[in-house]
């Protein structure tokens, strides 16, 4: 039989977000044409795909096994059209991890390669990152990878690029903001605010979990001038951020004063480890990735992107892993 792309398309969205106005709000179309496209399918093959209760959707045991197949397959429809239509389609790239400027590295990195063009696309976070690449619709990933729950980044390929120091952004209010330099163990006493609810940042909590950090607070991410401005106004709380991150202009407080700090951190140093993610399995990949890689190989040569010193620095267990590979 011949398999309507769109139906099977219609599917997959479904079964992926497990919510019919969700999946057709993704595909552009009303959830009507979805409920419809999904029916014909299932007419189709003979067997549903998808059980559709007051409770929500759930996949059937015959959607559980087609979906897999399902995803290969507009990967490789898609990649037909591309072979045709867009020879030379810039290579995607999906950007995660916002509030620490990962667009920075990527310029750097990819800047002044001849015919390396690159379309950057904001991510979500690493889970929507990696299941983007899984299907196909983006070429590679570049932000901070930790490992996912259930096995949802198998499949991934990844490579450190680069290891960033982290400083301590601190209300000039703080106790501690007076001086130059702080060690992770100053920090023991004070109240960690991460910029999204607590669980959903990684290394901040390897951060504080390593460093017998127990205050920990979250906060809604509403951008990165949002949160420094949380952080500036409460003298309890500190963070961590890239050193090289640039601060958004805040209005002055009393006196003039910009209000926040940002305090290097020694003994140790902790260090923010950027990664490029990319489908290892890809019988097809985009034919830049090579370039990709091979440009931020080149900026970490350059710019000593990768150093590290286990006597001076410390990396989360999962980062010093990926630099030994």
């Amino acid at each position: 039989m011949d398999l309507d792309l769109a139906q099977v398309r219609a599917f997959t969205a479904a079964a992926e977000e497990l919510h019919f106005g969700r999946a057709a709000a993704r595909l552009a179309i009303s959830q009507q044409a979805l409920s419809k496209r999904v029916a014909r399918l299932e007419a189709a093959l003979g067997a549903r795909l998808l059980d559709r209760d007051a409770h929500g959707v759930g996949l059937t045991p015959a959607g559980r096994r087609f979906l897999e197949p399902a995803r290969r397959l507009l990967v490789h429809g898609d990649r037909a059209v591309a072979a045709v239509a867009c020879p030379r389609r810039p290579l995607r790239i999906d950007v995660w991890g916002h509030l620490y400027a990962p667009m920075r590295t990527v310029a750097r990195a990819v800047e002044g390669v001849p015919g390396l063009e690159v379309e950057p696309v904001p991510g979500r976070d690493l889970p929507s990152v990696a299941a983007a690449v899984l299907r196909g619709e983006s070429d590679a990933g570049f932000g901070r990878v930790h490992p996912l729950p259930d096995g949802r980044d198998a499949g991934l390929a990844h490579r450190l690029v680069r290891l960033e120091p982290v400083d301590a952004l601190l209300s000039t209010d703080h106790p501690l903001a007076g001086r130059d330099v702080l060690r992770p163990a100053d920090l023991r006493d004070g109240v960690l605010r991460y910029p999204a609810a607590v669980g959903r940042l990684d290394f901040l909590t390897r951060f504080a979990d390593r460093f017998g950090v127990e205050g920990r607070t979250g906060s809604t991410n509403l951008g990165l001038e949002h949160f420094v401005e949380r952080v500036r106004a409460d003298p309890t709380c500190f963070s961590l951020l890239p050193a090289d991150c640039p601060l958004p202009d805040l209005p002055a407080v009393g006196g003039g004063r910009p209000g926040v700090r940002a305090v290097p951190l020694v003994d140790p140093t902790p260090l923010y480890a950027w990664s490029l993610v990319w489908r290892e399995d890809d019988a097809q990949p985009h034919p830049r990735l090579e370039a990709l890689l091979g440009a931020f190989g080149e900026e970490a040569r350059r710019s000593r992107w990768l150093e590290y010193d286990p006597a001076r620095d410390w990396l989360p267990g999962p980062d010093e892993d990926a630099l030994g590979r």
